[in-house]
């Protein structure tokens, strides 16, 4: 096995519809920050939006490729249907209220394995969920947000992923380090080792679902955590004695490689480094357009055909 474990989700990438929309409701209404904008490196006339916590920390980052044409997705067998935050166990009312003033339909959803659980959906119908819990750590509190430190999103408590059966899926986790800890109902409960961010991966077992569509409001792919480019190499190696998986890629901000799991979720392995700090300081993460370098010489043909954004900074800085 290789030496260092996957300790949790590094980001998760979803499809949406209007960027200024999907902007504005990570950043207001959720007060994540905007972490980067650059663009789909597979479909440079798109963007690809980045948010995540004040220094775009794994384990924190949401991604959306947002489609101005895209029509709305189905949920279905196969896919992440759930993306759960963490928050202190202390801030669920903090969280209701604000979502209902924001006018988003949030459901108080009662207990899940003794978490107390918030779930709402984005303005694509992506289903969210804020999970209140004991251990949801320190902040790094977002610059800009409206919401106060003590009650911002930590990052990632885990996914929630739909499969008509879970063997499959159970034993690729178990290859990946998580292990079953809980049980409840249809609900399966896979975590790793420690309290990283996103190391909670849920099988919602439905032997009758249907499969989805994807769209806007539909995950794209889960990334989970490699510690560094030797580490993930390692776990290709292991990885690929189990199922097809592809040569690595550079996303510029990690290196990644993907893979299907049996139960049909596209997983990805990304690195830690380099990070999001690497073609603009931390002070001003998402406030231009960044490309990677074999796409620079491109930038006067790619910027004006991407839709005019603005990055709304709701909360001034003295």
């Amino acid at each position: 096995m290789p030496q260092l474990p996957i300790v949790g989700l590094h980001h998760v990438t979803a499809i949406a519809s209007d960027p200024q929309q999907n902007l504005d409701f990570y950043t207001d209404v959720l007060g994540l920050r905007f972490v980067k904008r650059t663009v789909n490196f597979d479909d440079p006339g798109s963007y690809h939006f980045y948010f995540g916590d004040d220094a775009g920390t794994p384990g924190t980052i949401l991604t959306f490729f947002p489609w101005p044409r895209a029509s709305r997705g189905l949920a279905g067998a196969g896919e992440t249907t759930h993306t759960a935050f963490s928050v202190p166990l202390a801030s669920l009312e903090y969280w209701e209220k604000r979502l209902t003033e924001k006018s988003v339909l949030v459901e108080r959803t009662g207990k899940r394995f003794e978490e107390e659980v918030l779930t709402f959906a984005d303005p694509d119908g992506m289903k969210i969920e804020i999970v209140g819990h004991a251990d949801a750590g320190e902040a790094k509190a977002p610059r800009f947000a409206t919401v106060p430190a003590e009650h911002a999103i930590r990052g990632f408590f885990g996914v929630t992923l739909l499969q008509q059966r879970a063997e499959e899926t159970a034993a690729i986790l178990n290859v990946m380090g998580f292990r079953k800890v809980a049980e409840e109902g249809k609900r399966q409960r896979f975590a790793a080792e420690g309290l990283a961010l996103g190391n909670h991966i849920d099988l919602l077992v439905d032997p009758g679902a249907s499969h989805g569509r994807p769209g806007a409001g539909s995950v794209h792919h889960i990334a989970f955590r490699a510690a560094d480019e030797a580490s993930q190499k390692e776990w290709r190696e292991e990885i690929e004695k189990h199922l097809d998986v592809t040569p690595v890629l550079d996303r510029d901000y990690f290196h990644s490689i993907y893979f299907r799991e049996p139960g049909g979720v596209l997983f990805e392995l990304a690195t830690d480094p380099p990070g999001f700090a690497t073609d603009e300081p931390v002070d001003a993460l998402g406030e231009a357009l960044r490309l990677p370098p074999w796409l620079e010489p491109r930038r006067a043909t790619i910027e004006p055909r991407l839709p005019k954004i603005e990055l709304h900074k709701w909360k001034e800085i003295a």
